[in-house]
């Protein structure tokens, strides 16, 4: 009997639980909602959204906005436990992506960048010098190539800027295949870009990098130069 109301109390604990916990949005490249509260700093503006699923805090490129409005971000990167240096505060989860102002274009910097990438006819010819490769043949020789510079000439199909003191920018070239992710490599560098560019970057090889806040990447190129 003992046992019995035991685990009634243990069930009644986590329903409990459960119903007081903020609901959190699902993992998503695409986040819509009201702005509840609107922080800008140097470079960024911080915004507390109000979506289907919760609210959550986001980040995006500076740019004007009121309580009310309501906005669509897409390329969507969650970070958990971020801390913003500039608020002196850390975010248990934040959302950080490109506003889409609704008329086909981001808002950020006003680059004309396609609201998105066709990821089914990607072709993008191999880049010309030393050390050139393409992104399945990087993905596949990672173990060769670790620790070198590589050139690679791809395609802008993501693209986050200012996180961590890099912008990462993911690029494909039609090489490789969805189903071993051979056909998608992660770039960070200093140098700015545009979603949907065709650009040539060099930069080291490195695998097995854990960046922290659930970001891990088997192989990708860092501090890269956009050429």
């Amino acid at each position: 009997m003992k046992a019995l109301l035991t685990v009634c109390l243990l069930m009644f604990a986590s329903l409990t639980f459960a119903a007081d916990a903020p609901a959190q949005p699902a993992a998503s490249t695409v986040v819509k909602g009201k702005v509840l509260e609107v922080i800008d700093v140097e470079g960024y503006t911080y915004l507390m959204l109000k979506t289907s699923e919760g609210q959550v805090w986001a980040a995006v490129n500076a740019t004007p906005l009121k309580k009310g409005a309501m906005v669509t971000i897409e390329n969507v990167m969650t970070m958990h436990d971020f801390e913003s240096k500039s608020l002196k505060k850390t975010f248990p989860v934040i959302l950080f992506g490109t506003l889409n102002n609704g008329a086909g274009h981001y808002d950020a910097a006003h680059s004309g960048a396609p609201a998105s990438v066709d990821l089914s006819d990607v072709h993008v010819s191999k880049a010309k010098g030393a050390n050139a490769y393409t992104v399945a043949e990087i993905v596949g020789k990672a173990a060769t190539l670790k620790d070198k510079t590589v050139l690679l000439q791809g395609k802008v199909v993501k693209y986050n800027p200012g996180i961590m003191g890099k912008n990462w920018i993911h690029l494909r070239d039609g090489s490789g295949a969805e189903t071993d992710n051979s056909n998608d490599i992660l770039v960070t560098s200093a140098n700015p870009t545009k979603l949907g560019d065709i650009i040539t970057v060099k930069g080291v090889v490195h695998t097995n990098q854990d960046f922290g806040a659930g970001y891990s990447y088997k192989v990708l190129i860092e501090d890269a130069t956009v050429q």
